[in-house]
């Protein structure tokens, strides 16, 4: 997250390219993640604003400045219009009208949010996923963008998350940002995707937000860090070399033609007092890319048997150019819990793993229509081993009667 907040967030999943690749067929098959978040969000209706809407007033650029942004935690709240610490700086810029609207209005969307998804998730994970989440030590969401709202609602009781997307890695907010009248529109108009169709409008983020200098998912991740429930201790840059091996560093720029992964890790304390550590690296993750910087292959290899969440992939891993992320997650995952953008049915060796269903699974909405898969179709009608209930939304079939999910366990659990 080159320290500032622009593509704040990938259309979940949207967030990974497909990159140009050497091979004729990967030449003529791959297209750019732009041009497939370009697509995706033209299938969205976009959200009825004023056009002469204008986020700030005067009062507010004045505001009390503050020297730092030392607390993250305060940062945290601020961007996801929750009280800041009193008698703090950010307390102050809290107190003006602007920021209060703003408040008032976020507690309404996730009010909203909490009672269509998030209660509804929850319940269903603590059936559904009781033993996974008993069984999951570290969640790795390849494609996530800066979606850790997700992954901590599905899995809250894992210890460490492991994410990447395309998106710049970002750094927490300036003092001069926070204090950008531009900035608290921005940040709601971001988030309407996320809270109405539970995926990320790449493309309108990056426009939204490069206005008021946020282009990395760093301040995205703390605000629904904090949403969650949990208090942001600490956020430092981080990198991969070359080995795969992880190191701290002073910023997230890489130098020309390095082959190391810039990221973030940010340290969390969970609203039970156990502690949660985020990892995100922005990393294309393609066959071609991985060739020559395999960084992220050689990390995940090190983090023991996996969890993997995917969802709103756009498909990737059902491509041929995609083989090396899509081989290391059926080697070293004991539990995949994904929708039908994330590994296709013919990729799984079928005396491996063991297959629920859930919700409905349909044809993939018009821009992935390629990517129908029959194999699905005949499980979800199977009358003997009926697919069970999903009790929300999720996915680019966002209404929760056309949703799925599908949990792949495997047979013979692998050790550490």
């Amino acid at each position: 997250m080159r320290f500032s907040l622009l593509s704040l967030l990938p259309a979940l999943a949207l967030l990974a390219a497909c990159s140009q690749t050497t091979t004729k067929e990967q030449t003529t098959k791959t297209e750019t993640m732009a041009d497939t978040a370009s697509k995706v969000a033209a299938t969205v209706p976009r959200p009825a604003t004023p056009a002469d809407r204008v986020a700030a007033t005067e009062e507010l650029k004045k505001a009390t400045p503050f020297s730092d942004t030392a607390s993250v935690q305060n940062v945290a709240a601020y961007l996801a219009g929750l009280p800041p610490k009193a008698e703090t700086p950010l307390a102050a810029l809290a107190a003006q009208p602007v920021w209060q609207a703003f408040a008032k209005d976020q507690d309404k969307s996730w009010a909203k949010y909490r009672a269509t998804h998030t209660d509804r998730m929850n319940k269903w994970a603590t059936t559904e996923l009781d033993s996974v989440r008993q069984a999951t030590t570290t969640l790795f969401y390849p494609f996530s963008g800066p979606d850790f709202l997700n992954a901590y609602t599905l899995f809250p009781t894992a210890s460490t998350y492991v994410m990447f997307g395309l998106e710049p890695v970002g750094s927490v907010p300036s003092r001069e940002n926070l204090a950008n009248p531009a900035i608290l529109p921005a940040v709601k108009k971001s988030l309407w995707s996320v809270l109405n169709f539970s995926f990320f409008r790449t493309n309108d983020m990056a426009i939204d937000l490069k206005s008021v200098n946020l282009d990395g998912a760093v301040p995205l991740i703390m605000l629904f860090a904090a949403r969650t429930g949990n208090h942001v201790q600490s956020v430092r840059p981080v990198q991969l070399d070359a080995q795969g091996q992880l190191h701290e560093v002073t910023d997230t720029t890489r130098a020309a033609n390095s082959k190391a992964i810039p990221g973030a890790e940010l340290k969390l304390q969970a609203a039970d007092g156990s502690e949660k550590t985020i990892y995100y690296f922005s990393a294309d993750l393609s066959d071609w890319k991985l060739t020559t910087k395999d960084a992220p292959l050689k990390y995940v290899r090190t983090l023991g048997p996996l969890t993997t969440y995917v969802k709103s992939a756009t498909y990737l891993m059902h491509k041929s150019y995609f083989s090396k992320v899509r081989n290391l997650v059926l080697e070293r995952s004991n539990y995949l819990l994904q929708d039908d953008s994330g590994i296709a049915m013919k990729y799984f060796p079928k005396h491996n793993w063991q297959f629920t269903y859930y919700g409905t699974y349909k044809r993939p909405i018009n821009l992935f229509a390629k990517q129908y898969q029959p194999e699905l179709t005949t499980a979800y009608h199977d009358t003997l081993r009926r697919a069970r209930p999903l009790p929300f939304g999720t996915g680019y079939n966002w209404r929760q009667t056309d949703s799925n999910l599908l949990l792949a366990k495997r047979r013979t659990l692998i050790g550490q």
